[in-house]
């Protein structure tokens, strides 16, 4: 009981929140959600890596954060730091004729961002940087690219990491030279030229997402690469029949027998085709996984920013849903309520509790499965 009170009052301390019902804390002031004691000590302990969270969905702020580093403030820097997620993958889809130019602008745009706000950022260049983050009290900037279109030759792939990419997708959702995406009309696999992209990635240790590949070039990806393949953000298609950008269970199956990871979404329409759509949906989905393959292969990978797609611009909004083909199946939200505010980490980890989830494997959910095989992939 000495040390339970000793840890609540640190809690306490730390996020200047009263406790209000018995066994249940506010953590937020500006919030009237409640967490167990039990999941605010994960989060304290946990390292957690959302594998897909953009800054920021609002594109326009974003370019003139990075025009002008300065304009980002102390107050903005709360927000994420409140958050509890300690690394943002924040992998954007490139592509079309200028995809070199534009990744390379893109990836350049974000190490000046990252120079101009160092006392707030870091950037995540190895394994023994996820030691170093937590502890700075930085918040850690994973680059990465949702597309592999910028690699005009093998050789690219050195240039970009070189320049800081870490992860790249091998397609986005249309055909490249790579491979196919989730929503062409034929999958035909993994090209030659793919195979050598592949290669120079585990050369050099980039990792290899597939998330909006297609069935059959994520299945040739975990076959030709001699390093774990990742699936940073996607869903089971087994829980929503028929969506493409899920995954089927033999893909699933793969990322077990390769002892990688796969990161759960919480987008509308990719967890369930039906309303209503709760974050009990999303949790099947880390269940089905982990039931499948393990829980040590399961993490997160959100892929919305801190506020979600629904709270974008209206106008941002309305073109971003534009891009996509109607197998997308746009409802008139695309974010589940409970798991698109800055603080959901709290309440995925609340929910996992209720799943009756132990204290490593949620830790492991949270973050450390995704920097054990990170850490396999870049040594």
């Amino acid at each position: 009981m000495s040390s339970r009170r000793q840890f609540l009052a640190s809690t306490a301390a730390l996020f200047a929140a009263p406790a209000i019902i018995s066994g249940q804390y506010q953590v937020f002031n500006q919030s009237t959600a409640t967490y167990s004691a039990r999941t605010i000590e994960l989060m304290k302990r946990a390292l957690v890596i959302d594998m897909l969270s953009p800054i920021t969905l609002n594109f326009d702020l974003m370019e003139k954060w990075v025009a002008n580093p300065e304009l980002f403030t102390a107050a903005d820097f709360e927000k994420y730091k409140s958050s509890g997620i300690h690394v943002f993958h924040i992998a954007v889809g490139t592509g079309g004729p200028d995809a070199w130019q534009g990744t390379i602008e893109f990836v350049s745009g974000w190490n000046s961002f990252l120079a101009g706000n160092d006392q707030y950022f870091m950037r995540i260049d190895s394994p023994a940087d996820f030691d170093r983050v937590k502890a700075s009290g930085k918040i850690g900037i994973l680059i990465g690219v949702q597309n592999a279109e910028h690699f005009r030759t093998p050789k690219d792939v050195a240039l970009f990491h070189a320049h800081g990419q870490r992860v790249a997708q091998l397609t986005y959702n249309t055909r490249n030279m790579i491979g196919n995406g989730s929503t062409e009309r034929r999958d035909e696999g993994i090209s030659d030229f793919g195979v050598a992209v592949i290669e120079q990635m585990n050369k050099v240790g980039m990792a290899v997402d597939v998330s909006h590949c297609g069935d059959r070039t994520s299945l040739d990806a975990f076959e030709i690469s001699k390093k774990p393949v990742l699936v940073t953000h996607s869903n089971v298609r087994a829980l929503n029949p028929g969506h493409p950008r899920c995954k089927p269970d033999e893909v699933i199956r793969k990322v077990g027998e390769t002892h990688s990871v796969m990161g759960i979404t919480g987008v509308r329409m990719f967890v369930t085709g039906q309303e209503p759509t709760t974050i009990e949906d999303a949790l099947n989905h880390f269940d089905y996984v982990a039931k499948m393959i393990g829980v040590e292969h399961v993490g997160v990978g959100s892929d919305i920013d801190l506020d979600g797609y629904d709270d974008m611009p209206a106008e941002l909004n309305k073109q971003l849903r534009a891009g996509y083909k109607g197998s997308y199946g746009f409802r008139d939200k695309i974010d589940i309520d409970e798991i698109a505010h800055p603080k959901r980490m709290y309440d995925l980890t609340e929910g996992l509790v209720r799943r009756k989830y132990n204290d490593d494997q949620i830790l492991g959910v949270l973050g450390g499965n995704f920097r054990r095989v990170l850490t396999t992939i870049w040594s």
